[in-house]
Parts: structure tokens; C-alpha cells; sequence
């Protein structure tokens, strides 16, 4: 499982085929996290990378070092499923996606992510599995870490 995040001020997903769009998930303070899921993750992976995300320090404490995590910095946690994060890019000019979690598979350890995160007394806003979404959002620093369970 890859799991790019992004600490944000802000950040929404919309559902494209709407008549407008339909706003799905949408946080102020927090992060922004998209998953991959890969075909060897498990219940154990997602139990893993739920205690990375909630423990990983990326926000400023007082003295403006990166010493809190989501929920000490009172933030919140987007999740949006992005099979393309488990593309195989090792060569070529087009992206293999053999490597990406079939998606009864990756849609079952999406959900169970969130569940898991949402236990972890962070408020969680999740995107539509499988949908055209668009992702809207502003990286605060810019901070971006890319975690792999």
C-alpha cells in the first residue's frame, strides 16, 4: 500500500457526471491522502498504515518544527483512492497497471482504511471509489511525503 500525502489548509473531491458536480469529501486543516492499493495488502496492511498516518508528524508545533501529528494539530483526513499510485513506471513511456490491487480487492481495504482511521478519533472524508473525481486542494508548505506499508 502507497499512501501520498499532502499536508493542506484546505481540500475537497467532487464527483464528476453530476449536473453540477457533487462535493464528496471535504476538509479545512489536515491531510490530503491518496492510496494505492497493492495485490499482497492486507487487513494488516491496512492496520499498519492507518498508525503511520496517524502518527505522522508533519505539522508545526510552537517552535515551528514538524513535532505533531493530524489530531494534535486538530486537523482532519481526506482519503481518495488512486490506483495509479501502484503503477509499475520502471521503464517504458506508458504506465503498467499489473501492479495495482484488482478492485474488489482495493475497494474492500479502501473502506477498511478509512474505518481504521476513523477509530483513531480523526474526522475522515473519503472520495467515491471508482469515479471520475477531482481533487482540489492547497498544499500548505509545500509538504508532501509518499508512506509504503
Amino acid at each position: 500500500m502507497k499512501c501520498l500525502l499532502q499536508r493542506v489548509t484546505q481540500a475537497s473531491v467532487t464527483v464528476a457526471g453530476e449536473v453540477v458536480g457533487e462535493v464528496v469529501g471535504e476538509i479545512d486543516r489536515g491531510l490530503m491522502v491518496l492510496v494505492g492499493v497493492e495485490p499482497e495488502d492486507a487487513e494488516q496492511t491496512v492496520t499498519r498504515m492507518a498508525e503511520r498516518l496517524l502518527r505522522y508528524r508533519v505539522f508545526s508545533d510552537a517552535e515551528g518544527k514538524m513535532n505533531l501529528n493530524v489530531g494534535q494539530a486538530g486537523g482532519a483526513i481526506l482519503l481518495v483512492s488512486q490506483f495509479t499510485l501502484a503503477a509499475d513506471t520502471a521503464s517504458g513511456n506508458r504506465p503498467g497497471f499489473s501492479t495495482a490491487a484488482p478492485p474488489e480487492q482495493a475497494s474492500k481495504l479502501c473502506d477498511a482504511l478509512a474505518e481504521t482511521l476513523r477509530k483513531g478519533d480523526v474526522r475522515v472524508e473519503t472520495g467515491r471509489f471508482g469515479a471520475d473525481m477531482q481533487v482540489a486542494l492547497v498544499n500548505d508548505g509545500p509538504v508532501t511525503f509518499l508512506l509504503e506499508v
